[in-house]
């Protein structure tokens, strides 16, 4: 029988929208409405799901938000013209572009275009910088989720080993800053690894905390591990299955052979994903409040 513990990201986010109300509450009464605009180009399916999720959760919680839908063939110019337009809008606090974009584009230079104190993701340069610096303005929303979740479980990383699989801006870069942060909840030793490491399991067998976005389903296998580890895992793969939907999801880790080795792990649904959506919500609250402050 496995006595591993449930990491729930359902659960923390709950609590996140719950301590949330109060500051809308007072932002209402200020007459502002938070609101967050999401540019989705062409018709990815999961992006719209991904996007879907995020409306409803909004709109639940009395927050504004819009979807601006634009075409695949989108120019370059064009798209760059409309960022601009929903930098000058006061309705909205946040932008957001969904990710991945067409390959035609240009990611780095879209998501410079965004103004910084509407960067609700997290990916500016500036709002990069200021992470790397200790002082962040936004923090990217999947890895703020996971240090939420350490916090609400009351995992303490000070002096841990914590291992971050994947090197991208969105995950594993600033998880890796805010692991290894010299703050109460954190000041890890942090190793990365990525796709030109050579021998991963010689890093997971060491590793206190194992943080893995590679998205490889069942790639991490429970012989690779350190007896009682913390796992988080950020992989949301789509299986092909036989069931009505004709697949399911699954994490980067084999939880079958996981679950007798760890001794905390995060779910894959309902792990890190409901966290992400919950830190999104709370970067376009701060981005209204950080509007007053400098108004």
């Amino acid at each position: 029988m496995s006595n591993i513990k449930i990491l729930s990201g359902k659960d923390v986010s709950r609590k996140v929208y719950s301590e949330l109300l109060p500051r809308i509450v007072l932002l209402k009464k200020k007459n502002i409405t938070p609101g967050l605009a999401v540019i989705l180009v062409g018709d990815n399916p999961a992006s719209k799901v991904y996007i879907k999720s995020k409306a409803r959760k909004f709109k639940s919680l009395g927050l504004f938000s819009e979807t601006i839908l634009l075409n695949q063939a989108i120019k370059e110019s064009e798209l760059c013209k409309i960022i601009l337009s929903l930098n000058k809008n006061p309705k909205f606090h946040g932008i957001l572009i969904q990710l991945p974009l067409p390959k035609h584009l240009n990611k780095n230079q879209i998501l410079c275009k965004i103004s910084p104190h509407k960067d609700v993701d997290g990916f500016h340069p500036e709002n990069a910088g200021l992470l790397s610096q200790g002082v962040p303005r936004f923090i990217p929303c999947t890895p703020k989720g996971i240090m939420r979740i350490f916090k609400h479980y009351k995992i303490s990383l000070d002096g841990k080993h914590v291992l971050v699989l994947g090197r991208s801006n969105i995950v594993g870069r600033p998880m890796s800053l805010l692991t290894s942060a010299k703050i109460d909840s954190a000041n890890a030793t942090t190793t990365v690894c990525h796709s030109g490491t050579e021998n991963i399991e010689n890093y997971t067998e060491s590793a206190d905390v194992v943080i893995s976005a590679i998205g490889i389903p069942g790639y991490l296998k429970g012989s690779m591990l350190k007896t009682d580890a913390v796992i988080i895992d950020v992989g949301i793969n789509r299986v092909k299955t036989d069931n009505d939907k004709g697949y399911s999801l699954t994490g980067d880790f084999d939880w079958n052979s996981i679950k007798n080795i760890v001794s905390a792990a995060t779910p894959v649904p309902g792990g890190v994903g409901p966290m992400t959506i919950a830190m999104l919500v709370e970067n376009t609250v701060e981005a209204a409040e950080q509007m007053i402050a400098i108004s």
